[in-house]
């Protein structure tokens, strides 16, 4: 049986996240920019870049970019979105990434791109190959949901249409881990897909990384800078390989 995100990111994906708008992405960038004093001259890699919203419009700012996934349909998406800009889109997994050691400046890893994984080993060696890839000075920008919000704020489920499209949700707590059931019908018939994500809360995200030789420099709440807390609607982690 295969893995969920080895079925859920495709097609249907485009569908049912199309709100994810590219002046969300260009607002996301203005912050990264900011938050890491970004420079043309360094290389950048997206690392789970999906379609490439943040990988296009970094690029289009100038900077050289990178981009990684493991589903061909949201690269070969990526691909067409970039018409025009020089984007290498890479076909990987992020567990054992295809570069060699120290190849970037810097890693990004946005919009819940990670705990993917049942087993703990697997989402650490995630961290382990950000350490390897980023050079000595390279730094990293993970953004995490947060637990503490995810369970406050659940909606069980929503039903809604895009496109003439029939969209439906669910979502529930398994333990660590937050869980969604996608059905989607149209013409063609109905499709499921499921979701399920390791909700690794900031004491315990913090320590892998200092594990794999991480440093985390601030965390934030939110793209529009809050500092960290329990409360906060994300969990962006802005940091540095160990000195």
């Amino acid at each position: 049986m295969s893995n969920w995100y080895e079925k859920s990111f495709g097609e249907d994906y485009l569908i049912v996240y199309k709100h994810r708008s590219r002046q969300d992405a260009s607002r996301e960038v203005a912050r990264l920019q900011e938050w890491l004093q970004l420079q043309e001259k360094q290389l950048i890699l997206d690392l789970c870049c999906g379609m490439g919203r943040h990988t296009i419009a970094l690029a289009r700012k100038g900077y050289s970019m990178v981009g990684l996934d493991l589903s061909r349909v949201l690269l070969s998406h990526a691909v067409r979105e970039s018409e025009g800009l020089a984007i290498p889109f890479v076909h990987g997994d992020m567990r054992a990434l295809p570069f060699v050691d120290h190849t970037f400046d810097v890693v990004l890893n946005l919009f819940t791109s990670f705990g993917y994984f049942e087993r703990d080993e697997d989402n650490l060696r995630v961290l382990s190959e950000i350490h390897r890839v980023l050079k000595p000075q390279g730094q990293f920008v993970m953004d995490f949901l947060n637990r503490h919000a995810v369970e406050q704020n659940l909606v069980p489920e929503s039903v809604r249409e895009e496109d003439n499209v029939w969209i439906r949700e669910e979502r529930w707590i398994d333990g660590d881990f937050v869980c969604k059931k996608i059905t989607v019908k149209d013409e063609r018939g109905e499709r499921r897909y499921e979701e399920r994500v390791k909700m690794v809360e900031y004491p315990r995200l913090r320590q892998w990384m200092e594990q794999t030789g991480l440093t985390v420099v601030q965390a934030y709440g939110d793209f529009a800078g809050h500092p960290y807390t329990k409360e906060s609607e994300r969990m962006i982690m802005v940091g540095c390989v160990n000195k």
